[in-house]
């Protein structure tokens, strides 16, 4: 199992770094190796990736989501990696993003780009074009203000997300 971790300082409100980091969609825009990402539901995503030759799909499972702190995953099957990206108000606009991410690399290309630091420049990149992403735009693309907790979701009192069931209440 190795473990990446990496931090950017982003100059936008908390709320806007965590709204866009919700737009999963978004992320080939910022991420190099992302293809695409299909939300099928509020808990699930699905991600078309691409390492060198090999291109991977999988199944993620958001396993935890608190609005202005924080999301965590777990991807279902292989690849096997989970992570978690926190984030952390550093002033009125200014947030320190952090992203872990800890993953088993399997067959050949995968374990060659871990030991040459490939998977780590690529996290470290992810996070830069993430700031220079959301700090061109000056506004999130969309945002979902609900909570996940073991993979349960709770939509916020205010809004409701068009994927998600109605919370139980009692």
């Amino acid at each position: 199992m190795s473990t990446i971790e990496a931090s950017a300082d982003v100059d936008v409100p908390i709320r806007m770094a965590y709204n866009q980091w919700t737009q999963f969609e978004s992320f080939p825009r910022f991420m190099d190796g992302v293809r695409r990402i299909d939300q099928p539901r509020s808990t699930m995503t699905h991600w078309v990736t691409r390492l060198g030759p090999m291109t991977h799909e999988f199944d993620a499972e958001i396993v935890e989501q608190r609005p202005d702190e924080r999301v965590s995953w777990r991807s279902l099957g292989r690849p096997s990696h989970s992570g978690t990206v926190t984030f952390l108000e550093l002033g009125e606009n200014r947030v320190r993003v952090t992203l872990r991410i800890d993953f088993s690399p399997r067959g050949f290309v995968e374990r060659a780009g871990d030991v040459l630091g490939i998977v780590h420049r690529r996290v470290h990149n992810d996070l830069k074009c993430f700031k220079e992403y959301i700090e061109g735009q000056g506004r999130e693309t969309g945002e979902w203000r609900g909570a996940i907790s073991d993979s349960h979701v709770r939509p916020d009192s205010g809004q409701k997300h068009p994927q998600v069931p109605n919370w139980p209440t009692g």
